[in-house]
């Protein structure tokens, strides 16, 4: 089991669809959000892409040298990279990392943005291109190692003796993540990365995903990894964190929600639909609609695009719902909270101790070998939980 942490560089908030409790987007705080991951133990951080966004590249260069062993999940867009591109600068980051770099394949789902930075496909051509990309970005970081020119002659894309000179630290180049709900996505996943991502949908509707891709990957004779992006709000009690949900869309209005519930509509990507689905569109409003399945909230989808549902409960329940999400087949897990410096704290503390044992032995703070906590009385350590 892996746990990811996020990097909010579309910006950060107590509450959604308000300024109200809003915090900058300045580097200052993406570093504390990072630095706070790379102590706490997270496996790695999800940097998000896309015109609302920082670019993720320049920010994932900017905090590798201020953390020490995190791992940074970074996008390639194909239509906006040119893949030899994007295959030296990911050469280049995992070297200059030590084998830090994982990649995020989008393909994006949002017609207005991708005309905007000069895409034109529609959703078919898209994927055709993108796994054209991904095609040649991995034969060229692979031949790298040997030293290997690569052709390849697509229906979207060209290359002519595309060589790296500098190959990647990871071999046969750093792991590809990849999301996707429709079937044109499912069959990219299977064919051509290491680890498909999912958004949080209830277990069953995930089972039926990893079912298929699983059987898809294997009609390529491959295996796929599974994953899922969830956003966590978890604290002592159950109605503690339930009340933290409610307080975190508090403070929407009406308009606002209509207004980001018309903008993703105009969306041709197939898991903002499902995502929109999961609350009617935004008229589902109450507990008892937006919790679609046990502890399994979708009031963060109502005003924020893509991943839009998060786990809610006190450490015991959340680490249970996310062990029935492992016993599907999933091992990666990409969570958020807001605020996320507080949030990733809170997560660690709570949910950490839980998590399984193997887990738990490579996390800082969980394998104790000094001190951990305020010293009682100028003498005592305080007793190491058990649980």
């Amino acid at each position: 089991m892996n746990i990811f942490w996020f990097i909010p560089t579309h910006g950060d908030s107590r509450y959604l669809g308000t300024s109200e409790g809003a915090r900058q987007v300045s580097h200052d705080y993406l570093k504390q959000v990072a630095q706070a991951a790379d102590s706490l133990g997270y496996e790695g951080v999800l940097i998000p892409t896309g015109r609302s966004c920082e670019d993720p590249w320049v920010v994932a260069a900017s905090l590798l040298p201020v953390t020490q062993r995190l791992k940074f999940l970074v996008a390639v867009r194909p239509g906006l990279h040119q893949p030899s591109l994007a295959a030296r600068m990911a050469a280049t980051f995992d070297r200059l990392s030590g084998g830090r770099l994982l990649i995020n394949l989008v393909t994006g789902g949002d017609q207005t943005e991708l005309e905007g930075d000069g895409v034109f496909l529609d959703h078919a051509q898209r994927y055709e291109q993108s796994a054209e990309f991904i095609r040649i970005w991995r034969e060229i970081i692979a031949r790298s190692h040997t030293g290997e020119a690569f052709d390849f002659d697509g229906q979207h894309l060209q290359v002519k003796g595309a060589r790296l000179l500098y190959p990647s630290v990871q071999q046969p180049h750093p792991p590809v993540y990849f999301g996707g709900s429709s079937e044109a996505a499912h069959e990219l996943a299977a064919e051509q990365v290491e680890t498909y991502l999912t958004w949080g949908e209830p277990p069953a509707e995930v089972a039926k995903k990893v079912a298929d891709v699983r059987a898809r990957a294997a009609r390529h004779g491959r295996t796929v990894r599974f994953g899922i992006r969830l956003h966590v709000i978890v604290r002592e009690t159950e109605d503690e964190a339930w009340q933290a949900a409610e307080r975190l869309i508090g403070k929407l209005d009406d308009d606002t929600v209509v207004r980001a519930q018309a903008a993703f509509s105009r969306m041709d990507s197939e898991g903002q639909r499902r995502m929109a689905a999961l609350h009617g569109n935004g008229k589902r409003r109450s507990r008892a609609d937006l919790e679609i399945s046990p502890n399994l909230w979708a009031g963060v989808g109502l005003v924020r695009g893509g991943a839009g549902t998060a786990l809610v409960g006190d450490p015991q329940t959340v680490a249970a719902r996310i062990q029935a999400y492992a016993d599907l087949g999933l091992d990666s897990f990409v969570l958020s909270g807001y605020p996320h410096l507080e949030e990733a704290y809170r997560f660690a503390e709570l949910v950490f101790p839980l998590l399984p044992l193997k887990l738990r032995d490579k996390l800082p703070g969980q394998a104790v070998n000094g001190p951990f906590g305020e010293i009682v009385a100028n003498t005592y350590a305080p007793r190491v939980s058990q649980s």
